[in-house]
């Protein structure tokens, strides 16, 4: 590639690499949104596109890179000019001492009002972003309506529904599929795991290699187990037992408590995806929890109508969790659209 001899190799991440291989720098957008459940590569391809943009070695293609130029070398340094990256919840304004180091909003929208130092592009990686209110996510509008010539916003996310219908329509949306067992232990055994451990991680990852490497931890399987059963349990008109989320725990916070309750959503999206697919599927369809058959296997089949509207609320659920609704209220509305009281209705 006209030198450029870096990899672009991310794993799994087919079609977003056949998407962008398509485009030219001419049809590069100004916005893309990277959804897909966590651990499947999308900060790492996001940052890979970065790279490939700022590379100062010219090639005909978009994506590539030489890691040895200037570029190459400030980027992978994390010292590039022209590349921004922040993680997790944006606020509008700074409010406390304790923000100053923080990114806001009105901070981004004057930084990408400026030209690029080193290059053409000006490039901003929000990984797993959520805004901490409305004000924050509309004070972005106005540059994602009209961007600055080179600027490039990639936001990513595992629950896009929670962001402003007004801010994901101003981006490019890329979906990043779970990955395959196969594929989530390769890249453990690549990084050292031994063998037997990589294969039993990556048939209880979820497609995730982040969760993957969470379930080589004893607390992290502990939970995964717990979730299993907890949704086994309630789909068969069980109270379920919720205790290892700590939602009684004054010793977590709420923030805790809140991510305590999305990994269970996680993990209960996974388990009726499974379930779903054993009753609906016409040909074999690889479970992504291939450690849970014989547990939901135990789940009482219901009619087609019964079954989408389990997986339709999960959606309504997975939004409840990024609002203001209590951590405990939302493991409640997620309990009542499982319980098989609800499926007859839906039946009837």
């Amino acid at each position: 590639m006209n030198g450029v001899t870096g990899t672009f190799d991310v794993v799994g991440a087919h079609a977003p690499l056949a998407f962008f291989s398509s485009l030219d720098r001419a049809r590069l957008a100004h916005g893309y949104l990277f959804t897909g459940p966590p651990g499947v590569g999308k900060k790492t391809f996001a940052r890979a596109l970065a790279q490939s943009l700022l590379c100062e070695t010219p090639k005909q293609t978009l994506l590539g890179y030489c890691d040895a130029c200037t570029g190459c070398t400030l980027f992978v340094a994390r010292s590039h000019p022209d590349f921004i990256e922040r993680e997790g919840v944006m606020k509008i304004r700074k409010v406390t001492a304790a923000d100053e180091e923080e990114l806001t909003a009105l901070d981004m929208v004057r930084e990408l009002a400026m030209h690029g130092y080193r290059s053409r592009y000006h490039i901003v990686l929000l990984g797993d972003v959520a805004f901490a209110t409305h004000e924050a996510a509309n004070a972005l509008l106005k540059t994602l309506e009209e961007p600055p010539e080179g600027v490039v916003v990639m936001l990513t996310s595992s629950a896009p529904g929670s962001l402003l219908e007004t801010v994901r329509s101003r981006l490019v949306e890329v979906a990043f599929p779970p990955l395959s067992a196969a594929l989530v232990e390769s890249v453990l055994l690549r990084t050292g795991t031994p063998a037997g451990e990589a294969r039993r991680a990556a048939e209880s990852s979820l497609g995730s290699i982040s969760r993957a490497r969470e379930s080589l931890d004893v607390d992290a399987r502990g939970t995964r187990e717990a979730s299993f059963a907890w949704f086994e349990d309630v789909m068969r008109g069980e109270p379920g037992d919720a205790s290892f989320l700590g939602l009684d725990d004054r010793s977590l916070s709420g923030a805790q408590k809140r991510d305590n309750v999305r990994a269970l959503i996680e993990i209960v999206r996974v388990a009726a995806r499974d379930w779903a697919t054993s009753l609906l599927a016409t040909g074999a369809v690889p479970a992504f929890a291939g450690d849970q058959r014989e547990r939901l296997a135990r789940v009482a089949p219901r009619d087609p109508k019964s079954v989408t509207a389990v997986l339709g609320a999960l959606g309504e659920v997975e939004r409840l969790s990024h609002s203001n609704v209590s951590p405990g209220l939302v493991v409640e509305y997620l309990r009542a659209q499982l319980s098989p009281s609800v499926a007859a209705r839906v039946g009837s």
